[in-house]
């Protein structure tokens, strides 16, 4: 059998699952819903928008983390915010990739300041080594010890179960468990610092597909999907994304109550854009989809949807809790079930006693290297 035979047995499988059904159906109603909700606040001047401030006049350089800043968004981010006056740290799984963006940034603005960590999102250990490397770094140059942006971007879309070296799904751990324990071991650096720090949450339309369901450890690692054929790929990750979005309005109401505190929580919905996130797709689906989405006028570059994230980022630091989306720095609102404020506490209670699980390992690990 040919390749090009195998490459279309491949795509009739697919098409023959639940989980394509779920995206060409439940994603695209999903993403329309968004726009509707968008067009119709402007139609009757209900869209609220927020200009972009810029970096001027602070006390010290700014420091902004883009993980998943060697493709895609991450690296038109990390490019953007280059321009705009930060210092960038990019944040990938391949050292080479890593290099190769640096130098192609460099290349294009001659007074970036760059550095870069070879990191791998879905691995505890991975964040937990990147944390210790980051605070040394800081002290070796000589800077503040403080980030003031941290763009939590990474993700994936896999379409095959595979099981982190902490016994996670890697889809979970990356695009949702990464972000959150990431998140809280930075916090101390964001809020050490000397101007108003931000956390922005890349997340997606298609957390408007997922319904009713539950937050306890087998679901938030993904151990509940181990087994189960054929994989849930198009469930996971919009749930993953619902978690990310219920993760980010929930730390954004537990750091408003505290009133000494600088830092905001943003969530950003960039649309469709046109990256290597549907590699896994069987390339007849994917350059399908890519086509119908082109024809509806849907798809966007990485270059034009940065914007999205770029407004998020660089929106007045009083602005906390909001969804981007568009554009323009304007912003709607997302699902109904993101905002139940009972699942995001159930959401909370899990991954902080997660994170407190992988704290005590490493502990644990640490005492045995000793030993």
């Amino acid at each position: 059998m040919g390749l090009m035979s195998k490459e279309l047995v491949e795509a009739v499988r697919f098409i023959c699952t639940v989980d394509f059904w779920i995206m060409a159906v439940l994603w695209t109603f999903s993403l329309l819903a968004s726009y509707l909700q968008f067009y119709s606040h402007g139609l009757f001047g209900r869209i609220v928008s927020y200009p972009r401030n810029a970096v001027v006049g602070v006390p010290v350089r700014p420091l902004c983390i883009i993980t998943g800043a060697t493709s895609g968004l991450g690296a038109a981010a990390a490019y953007a915010l280059s321009k705009e006056g930060f210092t960038v740290v990019l944040v990938g799984r391949s050292a080479h990739r890593l290099s190769k963006r640096v130098a192609e940034i460099c290349r294009h603005n001659k007074d970036a300041h760059l550095k870069a960590f070879q990191v791998d999102i879905s691995s505890i250990q991975s964040i937990l080594h990147f944390r210790c490397c980051l605070e040394q770094w800081l002290l070796e140059s000589n800077m503040h010890a403080s980030v003031q942006l941290l763009i939590n971007n990474a993700g994936i879309l896999a379409t095959s179960c595979r099981i982190t070296a902490e016994g996670f799904d890697e889809m979970m751990a990356t695009n949702y468990m990464g972000a959150f324990f990431l998140t809280k071991h930075l916090l101390p650096l964001l809020r050490n610092s000397p101007v108003p720090s931000r956390v922005v949450n890349v997340t997606s339309f298609t957390h408007r597909s997922v319904r009713g369901t539950k937050f306890d450890k087998e679901s938030v690692t993904g151990k509940s999907s181990f087994g189960m054929e054929p994989y849930p790929c198009s469930r996971i990750y919009g749930y993953s994304k619902l978690c990310l979005l219920l993760f980010s309005y929930e730390l954004h109401w537990r750091l408003r109550s505290e009133s000494s505190c600088h830092v905001s929580i943003v969530a950003v919905d960039p649309g469709v854009v046109k990256t290597s996130i549907m590699r896994e797709v069987p390339p007849y689906v994917s350059y399908t989809a890519l086509g119908v989405l082109t024809a509806m006028g849907l798809l966007d570059s990485p270059e034009c949807a940065v914007n999205s994230i770029l407004d998020a980022a660089l929106a007045p630091p009083e602005i906390s809790g909001v969804y981007f989306f568009g554009g323009k720095g304007r912003t709607i609102s997302s699902s109904s079930l993101s905002y139940d404020a009972k699942l995001a506490r159930e959401l909370w209670a899990t991954s902080c006693d997660l994170f407190l699980e992988a704290q005590l390992s490493d502990k644990s690990i640490s005492s045995s290297v000793r030993r």
